[in-house]
């Protein structure tokens, strides 16, 4: 049952926002797995943004708290993106563990003589995941009336996988010069499977250099820069403040903000030999480091202190 709150945000959202846009946000809603419609997600969000600005702004004033503190809930947005980067990430590993597979049944089906609609859609009754829940759409907008093609390069697209597009888009190729489809996917399969082996063994031998980043962006960066901080508050409490202490520590929360950042697109770059997924490691990297900065620089001196 839906709160008569939700229903009438909804519908101001669906009447205010272009359609494309929903869409677009439909689109990347349901590749994180998050089956609730665009609309009613974003509905949700602005009910929880003003109910936590709210208990926000009145506890501030009770405890005296900073004002800082009300940008605290806007970290749902970049929160919201960095789970559905993961999804996606999980859903594309599995897809392409199952692929080999997939396509070695595929090519089964066609030995034995089925076409290969009949065939893709034989396989789609009876198989689970990510793979095959593509391919339970892919046939029903073929049967809506949209071109095979079309449909056929819309999942290649919609799977997010670079090797699975370009092996989707060689299946179609040879369906239409009138290869033997059978043979075909077969060895894409075999190609495929020995692609991934050699992709788990890159990400294996660079696990270690990316551990080493991920341990100096969210503990020993924020760790010696909130002591700076520390250091900074004690210099002041004794009298000696300067222009220097007085600006160290916003220039760490910078320094420490882009050290996270650039941490983040290193780490892509070694993963992935690319800076497009960098935002997913850099988000996740900046909330987690400005945390421990934060704790520490406004507790650790009260620790040291006592």
């Amino acid at each position: 049952m839906k709160f008569k709150s939700i229903i009438l945000i909804s519908n101001v959202i669906e009447n205010r926002m272009p359609e494309k846009y929903l869409l677009s946000f439909q689109e990347f809603l349901l590749s994180g797995s998050i089956f609730t419609g665009a609309s009613e997600f974003l509905a949700l969000i602005v009910i929880f943004l003003l109910v936590t600005e709210t208990v926000l702004v009145i506890l501030s004033f009770i405890l005296n708290l900073p004002l800082s503190i009300l940008f605290a809930p806007f970290v749902i947005f970049p929160a919201i993106f960095t789970y559905v980067s993961i999804k996606q990430e999980q859903n594309i590993t599995k897809i392409e563990q199952s692929a080999p597979d997939f396509l070695r049944q595929l090519s089964s089906m066609l030995n034995v003589g089925l076409s290969f609609e009949n065939a893709m859609e034989d396989m789609s009754k009876y198989g689970r995941g990510p793979l095959y829940d593509e391919m339970r759409r892919t046939i029903l907008e073929i049967r809506m009336g949209r071109n095979f093609d079309d449909a056929w390069k819309a999942m290649g697209k919609r799977l997010k996988s670079r090797e699975l597009e370009r092996i989707f888009i060689i299946i179609l190729d040879g369906r239409k010069s009138g290869s033997s489809m059978a043979g075909v996917i077969m060895d894409v399969s075999n190609d495929l499977r020995e692609l991934l082996a050699i992709k788990r063994e890159r990400k294996s031998s660079v696990m270690m250099s990316v551990m080493f980043l991920i341990i100096s962006a969210i503990v020993a960066t924020p760790f010696s820069f909130g002591m700076v901080s520390v250091y900074s508050d004690f210099m002041q409490n004794f009298g000696k403040s300067g222009d220097l202490i007085l600006i160290a520590p916003f220039a760490a929360q910078i320094y420490l903000i882009i050290h996270s950042l650039l941490v983040g697109l290193i780490i892509s770059v070694i993963m992935y030999g690319s800076f497009k997924k960098g935002v997913k490691f850099s988000i996740p990297l900046v909330i987690v480091a400005y945390i421990i900065f934060y704790g520490i620089s406004n507790f650790a001196g009260t620790f040291f202190i006592s």
